[in-house]
């Protein structure tokens, strides 16, 4: 359905029991099934850097690459890392490699080895936290601000579902364009960029004057949006209307570590913005 209708609302009736149509249909048909556990058997290369990376260059996988870019432009040679491409259109984070360490399947995953039992850390806001942590970076030791650092990157966490899963997948993904999903999100991605515009009028960055993992969770989503980088959809939101969060756009991914962390595992736009791996600095050369 495109353009206005006088009845926005699909005819669909659930049944008592749902099941999965077949074919299910959109851009992902072909690895979306409804329930977990591998598919086959795949071990993962293990690189020569204490930080093993399994992902993607999508927005949540931007934000752990960015980490790692950042941690090592600010002298912390122990985050040097490998960044192994995960194909996630071919079903790559279903193998049994890959489930071990993220049972949940999705990117980025992360293995620390640098200690005598390799640590497991999955769900980008897990391993951003994790990283700042373990190097006493980019995460504010006050209680006050490092407390405010945790609103925002759990803001990120529950609020950017609403505008991959909902809005990015009804504007460019479903099979057909819907008028009700496509409104329905569209007013909750602009209500969110609302909240982001109105805080940064009163702040810096995101968590306050201090560049923190909350702007590394952010950026990718919010300002991908806001810089027309995402969904192809900048005229249709009106973007140009976040004056605020354009400036922090702007200024964070002015950031030397940012422009490395965004080429790493990407195998998307121009050909000198991707690094489908990264096993040394030089390969952001």
């Amino acid at each position: 359905m495109t353009g206005s209708s006088s009845n926005p609302f699909s005819p669909y009736v659930p049944p008592r029991v749902w099941s999965p149509a077949t074919p299910s249909g959109g851009a992902f048909a072909n690895i979306n099934r409804p329930i977990a556990g591998a598919t086959h058997e795949q071990e993962l290369p293990i690189g020569k850097h204490p930080l093993q990376l399994y992902s993607l260059g999508t927005p949540n996988g931007q934000k752990v690459t960015i980490m790692l870019e950042e941690l090592l432009a600010a002298g912390h040679s122990g985050a040097e890392y490998d960044a192994w491409l995960i194909k996630i259109n071919e079903g790559a984070q279903f193998g049994s490699g890959f489930v071990a360490i993220n049972p949940n399947s999705k990117i980025p995953a992360l293995v620390d080895r640098s200690g005598e039992t390799p640590v497991r850390v999955f769900e980008s806001g897990s391993i951003l936290v994790y990283l700042a942590e373990k190097f006493g970076a980019f995460l504010p030791k006050d209680i006050p601000a490092r407390t405010e650092t945790f609103n925002w990157l759990m803001w990120q966490m529950g609020s950017a579902p609403f505008v991959g899963g909902g809005f990015g997948h009804f504007y460019v993904y479903a099979p057909e364009k819907m008028e009700y999903p496509i409104n329905r999100y569209a007013m909750e991605t602009k209500r969110q960029l609302d909240v982001l515009d109105r805080l940064l009028a009163e702040r810096r960055f995101v968590a306050g004057d201090e560049y923190t993992i909350a702007d590394m969770a952010i950026w990718p989503w919010y300002g991908g949006l806001v810089l027309g980088e995402l969904y192809g959809a900048a005229e249709f939101l009106s973007v140009h209307n976040y004056q605020q969060v354009r400036r922090w756009a702007d200024e964070v991914a002015a950031r030397p570590a940012v422009i490395r962390g965004r080429k790493v595992n990407r195998v998307r736009g121009a050909p000198d913005e991707q690094v489908a791996e990264r096993h040394d600095a030089s390969d952001l050369d």
